[in-house]
Formats: C-alpha cells, sequence, structure tokens
C-alpha cells in the first residue's frame, strides 16, 4: 500500500485535527541508531526522534533484551493493585535523582496526564483550584492542562476545572522586556509575577507550574535564575513550585539532570515522561512524600507503570546514566549552537538561535522581523528533501525544533549542520 492511499484512509476514519507533517505525510517503519526509514525505502537522520521521545535511539539492544524479557515472561499487565518490581525499582531510582526530600514517585501514561496528576496533588493539598502558570506555555491535551496552556494554537476551550493567571517569563524573544539584561529581566519579571498575585488572585494560589525551557513554545530559554527569585515569592504565600520536566528532563539540556536545576531551586514536584521509556508510553510525578499523600480519596492506575513499561524505562535510565548521555548532549548541542548561530549570521530568515544542550530552537522571521510560518514549513520540507527530519513550533508557528537523540555522533552533527544550511539557505533565496 502507497503512502497516498494510507494518507487517505488516516483522514477517513482520524481527527481533521490530528496534524500531520509535510505536504506529502510519510510512514516510518524501520530505525535503528538515529536514522529511519520510511515505507517508499528512503531514509533520513531523526532530529525530532518522535518528539524528543526516543531519547536514546532505535533498535538499542540494552533496552529491547529488557522489554522482550517481560514480554517472555507472560506478564504484560498486572495494575497497581499489585507489587510491580521494575515499577519499585525505577521509582527508587527516580525519586533518587530528583533531589526531592522524601520523594515518591506516581507513574502516568503520558506527560499530559502527568501534569493533570500533579495539579490535582497541589489544589488538593492547597484546598485552592487558582494555578500560575507561564505565557506561551504547553502542558497537555486534556481538561486542565489545556486550562493552564498560555498558547492559543493549543487551547481548544476556555473551559477549566481551575483558575489560571499567566506570568511573564516564557518567550523572552517577543516579550515586553526581550531588551533587558539578564538581571534586569528576572527582576520585571519577578515584580510581574508579584504583580499578578495581587491583582488576579486570592492570594491562596496552589502552584506555578512551569516548563524550564518551553518546548512547544518554541524552545524557549529564560534566564538561569528566574525560577530562584519565583520561588522567593512563591514561599511567602506558601505556593508550590512544579517543574514540567516532561521535555527537558534526562540531562537532555546538557548542563543538569532536570531543567529546573539550572535555576538552583528543588521543587515540590515534577512531573516526567517522552524520553524515560524511549517510545514505550510512560510518564509520571515525582514529588515530596507529603504532597503525594495528599490524596485522600481511592485511587490507582489501571496502566501506569505497567511491567512492560517501567522494564524498558529502567533498562533506558541506566543506558543513559552509565554512557553519559547528558555529557554528550552538552558536546554535540554546544557544536549546534554554534554552527547554527553562524548560519544565522549569513542569513537574515533565521531571527533567533536558542535552546540548551540537545533542545534547540531556530525562529524564522520575514525581514522586518516578523514570525515566518511559512518559512518554517518550507525549512521543513528542504530538510526533508535532503534526508533530516526536524520539528516545528512556536507561539506562531515558526519555529524549527531540534531535539535528536541524545546517542548522536559528531559525524550526524556535521551533517545535520550541512542540511540545515544548505535548507536555509534555500528558503532565504525562494523568498526574494
Amino acid at each position: 500500500m502507497s503512502e497516498s492511499e494510507l494518507l487517505a484512509r488516516h483522514r477517513a476514519v482520524l481527527p481533521n485535527w490530528l496534524a500531520l507533517y509535510y505536504d506529502e505525510p510519510l510512514e516510518i517503519v524501520r530505525a535503528q541508531g538515529r536514522r529511519v526509514t520510511d515505507s517508499s525505502g528512503t531514509t533520513y537522520l531523526d532530529f525530532f526522534a518522535g518528539i524528543l521521545t526516543n531519547a536514546i535511539g532505535y533498535d538499542v539492544a540494552e533496552i529491547s533484551d529488557a522489554i522482550r524479557a517481560q514480554v517472555d515472561s507472560g506478564v504484560l499487565h498486572t495494575s497497581t493493585l499489585y507489587l510491580v518490581r521494575k515499577q519499585v525499582e525505577l521509582a527508587e531510582q527516580i525519586a533518587q535523582l530528583s533531589g526531592i526530600p522524601d520523594a515518591k514517585v506516581f507513574f502516568t501514561n503520558s506527560g499530559t496526564e502527568a501534569n493533570e496528576t500533579a495539579l490535582m496533588l497541589a489544589t488538593q493539598y492547597r484546598r485552592s483550584n487558582q494555578v500560575l502558570a507561564m505565557r506561551n506555555s504547553y502542558h497537555g491535551r486534556a481538561f486542565a492542562t489545556i486550562g493552564i496552556t498560555g498558547n492559543r494554537g493549543w487551547s481548544a476551550s476556555s473551559l477549566s476545572p481551575v483558575k489560571v493567571s499567566y506570568v511573564q517569563g516564557g518567550y523572552r524573544y517577543r516579550d515586553a522586556f526581550r531588551n533587558l539584561s539578564d538581571a534586569d529581566y528576572v527582576r520585571a519579571c519577578t515584580d510581574d509575577l508579584r504583580d499578578v498575585l495581587e491583582t488576579t488572585t486570592s492570594g491562596d494560589v496552589a502552584a506555578l507550574i512551569a516548563e524550564p525551557i518551553q518546548g512547544v513554545g518554541g524552545f524557549n530559554v529564560p534566564p538561569d535564575g528566574l525560577f530562584a527569585a519565583f520561588k522567593e515569592v512563591l514561599d511567602e504565600y506558601g505556593i508550590l513550585l512544579i517543574s514540567d520536566e516532561v521535555q527537558t528532563g534526562w540531562g537532555r539540556t546538557g548542563e543538569h539532570f532536570w531543567g529546573i536545576q539550572a535555576h538552583g531551586v528543588t521543587p515540590d514536584a515534577m512531573t516526567f515522561a517522552k524520553g524515560l521509556g524511549n517510545g514505550l508510553a510512560i510518564g509520571g510525578v515525582v514529588a515530596r512524600g507529603e504532597l503525594m499523600d495528599s490524596i485522600t480519596a481511592n485511587s490507582i492506575s489501571t496502566f501506569g507503570g505497567n511491567p512492560v513499561s517501567t522494564a524498558g524505562a529502567k533498562a533506558t535510565l541506566d543506558y543513559l546514566l552509565s554512557h553519559d548521555l547528558q555529557g554528550n548532549a552538552a558536546k554535540q548541542g554546544a557544536r549546534l549552537l554554534t554552527g547554527l548561530r553562524d548560519i544565522a549570521e549569513r542569513y537574515d530568515v533565521v531571527g533567533d538561535v536558542r535552546g540548551k544542550g540537545l533542545m534547540i530552537g531556530v525562529e524564522l522571521v520575514e525581514p522586518d522581523g516578523v514570525p515566518s510560518p511559512e518559512s518554517a514549513r518550507l525549512v521543513l520540507e528542504e530538510t526533508r528533501a535532503r534526508g533530516l527530519l526536524v520539528g516545528k513550533g512556536g507561539l506562531h508557528g515558526n519555529v524549527i525544533r531540534l531535539a535528536p537523540p541524545m546517542t548522536l555522533t559528531d559525524d550526524e552533527t556535521g551533517e545535520a549542520l550541512e542540511i540545515l544550511r544548505e535548507s536555509i539557505a534555500a528558503v532565504q533565496e525562494a523568498r526574494k
């Protein structure tokens, strides 16, 4: 069956709002290392990794063997009503890595579900339905997480179980404080936080939830220390801090294992997903024991932390740590940022290059600096034509998102930079 035939079947039975990349969508049928192959036999270097999820890459023996061993046992599922050895082992490891005192872990199936759980914990613990979130944020597609998403393109409804107030500091490149120094920017955003608390809330807010680096919002990076300054204000009110580490966790930023560590603070809770499973469906929350245990009603997770997912996740985490993939993310990310900033100096279609580690955004603009989603669409097509898969996002849909597997090699980094240079040059030439 051709990809065009599969596309027709897809559109007949799946929702119109289920987005597909490319003018001619592709089906990935094989993968190894950092490369994937489509149904027509074309192979690509993958620089988006299933939206940062295939963090280790493809066909990793240690991970596949762990999954296969669990499948061979015949036990694919038991539920949280029974003891799951790998679930316990993985929770112990994450609790220790979190740095959160007396940490406990609850497993879910996705980042959306993890953030929903964190909101439930915080609102129950604080007995308040008020929540602070960042402008241009994204936290998931469920009822409460849409309610705290500060990006209109991903907010399908104004209805919400929580009352949300948004604060500055999410999208520095285009916000009101963009021309300030780092110190003045942090000060201005912190003043805004205090003003929001005093003017739009009753004071007894449950939590601030924030991505250390915004993902869907375009890999926006605030100055280090922003959330430390925020936390001083939060502590005055007793407000909890939740770090959404769904995209920034597991060493992807290079300099730290968790994105929030760049700010020198320990949150009350962190949510995680994506890279932990290297393609398996798993997410969760790690939080202070007192906060985690604040739920008084019955609660379970039918599929969260199931034996197959936790076996694969445990193998993924062990591989990541034993191979110092955080260090590799720092090394390859630095090369990519340097190379991309050199490209930006040559082509004015690039307005901004930002990121940390293997989490990099390239914002594309018109000559007057206006966002250019059409340029981003064209770069997406040009890179594919040259054998590279990248992502796209941002408030205006004009940011190319680069987040390859953390096992990326020197040669692959060089290959990607050359393809990106050629593709950006072609897009700049096309708009003349």
